[in-house]
C-alpha cells in the first residue's frame, strides 16, 4: 500500500477507456476498497464499452450489463437474490453515468432509494452523453457546448442537483467525490459499504473528448472544480446532516476552472460572471446547511 491506497487491482489493463478518462481511474479506486466480494451492474453508457467487448472484461468481479434505465432496479433484484441465498454480505454496486442517472434512470433510482434497497449506487458524472456523441444531459452545466447545444445556442439552464434529490429521499448516505482526491474518495466508498440501506455517491468524472480538454490536464481540472466550489466535497447523512470533507485552502475563481475546456471557450464575461454568482450562492447555501445540521 502506498499513500493509503491498496495495491490490489481488480480493473485490468486492456480496457477501452480514452486517455485521461476519470471513469476508469475512479473504478480502480472503488474496487480497491470493495474487493472481489462485489457484483456490479452497468447500464448502456461509456462504462459498459470501457469494460470490454463480450466475452472479454477488464473487471475481475461478476458484472451484469443492463438496459439504460434499469441500474438501480437490477441492483435491487441482485441484492434480494443474494439475501435469499444467504449471501447478504456481498456488496451490490450500481455504476452509471449522468445520462443513466439524472435522466433515463431516475425513475428506478428514485424507487430503489424510496425502498432503501441495500446497495451502493455510483454516478460517474462526465456531464453529457459522451458514449453516443456528446449530447447534453440534465447534468450538463449552464453555458456548456455539446453537439445538441452548439456554440450559438449553448445550454441555457442549470445542472440538476442530484444530491438534493437523493437527500430528499432521506437515504442513509449521499456523498460527492473526485478522482483528484483518492483518499477522500475511497474513505467515502468504505463508509458507504459500512452502512446498510441505499447509498448514493456522485463522482465528477473528467472526459477529455467531451470537455475538449487536453488529456494531461484531466486530474488537475477536476481538482480545480473542487477548489473553485463548482463541485464541493461533502456528505449528507439521513438526508439532513451535511458535512464538508474537503475545504479548499484558497478558493480559486470559477474562470480558472472553465479555462482550457473547449466546451466553455465561447462564454462571454457576462456568462462567466453569472456562473460565478451561481456557484457562490450554492456554496453559501451548502455552508448554511452544514451549520444548521451540526446539532442534528
Amino acid at each position: 500500500m502506498r499513500s493509503g491506497i491498496p495495491e490490489q487491482e481488480l480493473v485490468s489493463s486492456g480496457h477501452l477507456a480514452c486517455a485521461g478518462c476519470g471513469l476508469i481511474l475512479a473504478q480502480r479506486y472503488v474496487m480497491k476498497v470493495l474487493g472481489k466480494n462485489t457484483i456490479m451492474t452497468i447500464p448502456a453508457c461509456c462504462a459498459i464499452v470501457v469494460d470490454g467487448l463480450f466475452p472479454y472484461t477488464s473487471l475481475d468481479i461478476p458484472m451484469l450489463a443492463t438496459a439504460f434505465e434499469t441500474t438501480a432496479a437490477v441492483g435491487t433484484g441482485i441484492k434480494c437474490a443474494l439475501e435469499v441465498q444467504g449471501r447478504g454480505d456481498t456488496t451490490v454496486l450500481g455504476w452509471a453515468g449522468d445520462g443513466g442517472t439524472f435522466d433515463i434512470g431516475i425513475q428506478a433510482l428514485s424507487s430503489a432509494a424510496e425502498r432503501n434497497a441495500d446497495m451502493i449506487y455510483i454516478c460517474y458524472d462526465n456531464e453529457a452523453y459522451m458514449n453516443t456523441g456528446i449530447q447534453r444531459s440534465s447534468a450538463t452545466p449552464y453555458g456548456s457546448w455539446t453537439t445538441t447545444t452548439p456554440v450559438k445556442q449553448p445550454k441555457d439552464n442549470p445542472k440538476k442537483n442530484m444530491m438534493e434529490i437523493l437527500a430528499a429521499h432521506r437515504i442513509p448516505y449521499c456523498a460527492t467525490a473526485c478522482v483528484a482526491y483518492p483518499e477522500d474518495l475511497m474513505a467515502k466508498v468504505e463508509r458507504a459499504r459500512s452502512i446498510r440501506g441505499f447509498k448514493f455517491l456522485h463522482f465528477i468524472s473528467p472526459c477529455p473528448p467531451g470537455w475538449k480538454l487536453p488529456t494531461e490536464l484531466s486530474i488537475a481540472k477536476v481538482r480545480q472544480a473542487v477548489e473553485s466550489n463548482v463541485f464541493p466535497m461533502y456528505e449528507i447523512y439521513g438526508g439532513r446532516k451535511y458535512k464538508i470533507t474537503i475545504m479548499p485552502e484558497k478558493t480559486i475563481p470559477v474562470k480558472d476552472y472553465l479555462a482550457q475546456q473547449g466546451r466553455f471557450a465561447h462564454l462571454t464575461k457576462k456568462m462567466v460572471d453569472e456562473i460565478q454568482a451561481n456557484v457562490d450562492a450554492e456554496w453559501k447555501e451548502l455552508l448554511r446547511k452544514v451549520e444548521y445540521s451540526k446539532d442534528l
